[in-house]
């Protein structure tokens, strides 16, 4: 079973929920080889099982199901606090249809209309809609005006769906929407721009420098860290963690205890957080779940440490032109980087770039192109959903280390 997610944000581009995207198996449709009943019911069951909340955590799972799904017994193990039941665009509609889905708003649930391109005023499951949500790629905000204000009118929450730009975001805010998906987060807002010239930035890449040489020195290190009081307070932090709180009485005890490489990780891991400040929380979160994952699918592969390592760096420097408002070109230079990072991030190329094409078609839900590269990294697809759920846990854990 393959489970993926994308975030759903609110006008503060705080998360509100996450849609999952599904897939049975390499052999099934979005709804198995099996009735959609009984795929729904495997997927339900699967999240029940594994602890919904290590996917949504603390949000709302926006979930399709079509006419046979919604009658599935299995609906009910998730809490109506934890899910939206989204009814997909071409769904069949008689009587049967709707007293179940009024049966289930009665028990709390909360019903979304996916893709909505019908008459907002005649539709029958309108008047039993909480969210409706419009693909701005098939139904422009342009031609929504009207229907979107009657639905308005009526309290529905509007959702736009493939929000692609900035400029498609504010719009829609402008038009009443409230809840927002799409990938318009994490790219840049003006190319170009002179972040690199930021203090923040530049303590970091001279971090980095003396990381890469070919002997680096502690005492360098901790005398630069030493100048700035938060980033030796969360070395000191880090350090202590991974020690389960034994003493550590110095910065230079706490860079020798860590080691190189998770030096490195943790330094690459706090610059994107301070750079990032004014970006939404979950471009953070994205970029470690990222990281995470590209290194466990290199290990998968086979890869040497160093190129699993440089996965790892690879996954989470893939968010650094959003963060940055830049071009990735211009995000990464300065940035003393092994080859292999560039060349996948920027060149498309390289010993990277499978695993970079495999973690961000994962993400999308792009299963066809998940299923061809894992098979070409001879990774077992049946381990993909177990390593980006870790991903996940790990992710909310570094987070937690480094509030």
């Amino acid at each position: 079973m393959f489970i993926a997610r994308q975030p759903i944000f609110n006008v503060d581009l705080d998360v509100y929920g996450y849609e999952l995207l599904f897939r049975l198996n390499s052999q099934s449709s979005q709804f198995g080889g099996i009735s959609s009943q009984g795929a729904t019911a495997a997927v339900l069951t699967g999240l029940y099982e594994a602890g919904i909340e290590n996917i949504i955590e603390n949000k709302r799972a926006f979930i399709n199901f079509d006419e046979i799904f919604i009658h599935s017994d299995a609906l009910e193990l998730i809490k109506p606090d934890q899910m939206v039941v989204e009814m997909l665009e071409k769904i069949k509609i008689d009587d049967s249809l709707i007293e179940r889905i009024r049966s289930i708003r009665e028990k709390g649930y909360q019903i979304a209309l996916d893709d909505f391109e019908e008459a907002f005023q005649s539709y029958p499951l309108s008047p039993l809609a909480d969210i409706i949500k419009y693909d701005l790629m098939a139904t422009p905000l342009a031609t929504v005006a009207r229907d979107a204000a009657a639905a308005l009118a009526q309290g529905k929450v509007l959702l736009a769906e493939k929000v692609e730009t900035r400029d498609e975001f504010l719009q829609a805010c402008d038009m009443g929407f409230t809840l927002f998906q799409g990938y318009f987060f994490s790219k840049p807002v003006i190319a170009g721009q002179s972040v690199n010239k930021s203090p923040t930035k530049f303590q970091y890449f001279r971090l980095i420098e003396e990381l890469k040489k070919e002997d680096p020195s502690y005492d360098a290190l901790a005398e630069l860290i030493q100048q700035d009081v938060t980033l030796a307070y969360r070395v000191m932090r880090m350090a202590s963690v991974r020690s389960n709180h034994d003493l550590v009485s110095s910065i230079r005890y706490a860079l020798t205890y860590m080691g190189l490489n998770e030096i490195e990780r943790w330094f690459n891991i706090l610059m994107l957080q301070d750079l990032g400040q004014e970006k939404p929380a979950e471009l953070m979160k994205i970029a470690l779940i990222r990281s995470r994952f590209a290194q466990t699918l290199a290990k998968r592969a086979l890869m040497t440490y160093n190129a699993q390592h440089g996965a790892a760096m690879m996954g989470l420097f893939s968010v650094l032109d959003g963060i940055l408002d830049q071009t990735m070109d211009e995000a990464l230079a300065g940035i003393a980087l092994p080859p292999a990072i560039p060349d996948a991030l920027i060149k498309g190329e390289g010993v990277l770039y499978p695993i970079y094409q495999l973690m961000l078609a994962y993400e999308k839900g792009d299963w066809a192109t998940t299923l061809k590269r894992s098979q070409e990294l001879k990774i077992e697809e049946y381990i993909l959903y177990h390593d980006y759920r870790e991903a996940i846990a790990w992710a909310n854990e570094i987070i937690l280390n480094i509030a």
